[in-house]
């Protein structure tokens, strides 16, 4: 008799009503994390073809009025032409640095701290403006 109850668990498949509450819950939260993470990526990826698109500036000042009209477009504040750290290279033009950081509130006391940045330059090597004393 045990032989014959035994091999009817054996042949039961599927999941348990509380895994697939865990799993459900899983899914909601990694749902709730990338709907707030997500807007912050689409921003760096216009603030991205924002910089490439104005790189080529005669001087920084253009550089930064032209960013600031490609910031309208793009419907980004996290960065403005200001903002921006311009610097000249040895090819005679422009490399554009950014970086800024994104605070992504979640439940109560828990948040997410996104930090982005980039650079034009050939090296890769992104330049940050020094912290303002206060």
């Amino acid at each position: 008799m045990s032989n014959i109850q035994y091999s009817a668990f054996k042949k039961q498949k599927g999941i348990t009503l509380i895994g697939l509450i865990m799993a459900i819950a899983v899914i909601i939260v990694v749902a709730m994390v990338a709907m707030k993470v997500v807007p912050t990526a689409i921003e760096y990826n216009s603030i991205n073809k924002a910089m490439n698109n104005v790189k080529n500036g005669t001087n920084p000042r253009e550089i930064q009025i032209a960013f600031d009209k490609q910031r309208e477009v793009g419907y980004f504040d996290a960065v403005t032409g200001k903002d921006l750290l311009i610097i000249k290279n040895n090819e005679g033009g422009y490399d554009l640095h950014f970086s800024y950081s994104k605070k992504i509130p979640l439940v109560g006391p828990a948040s997410i701290l996104m930090e982005y940045s980039n650079t034009t330059a050939k090296n890769g090597v992104v330049i940050t403006k020094p912290a303002k004393a206060e």
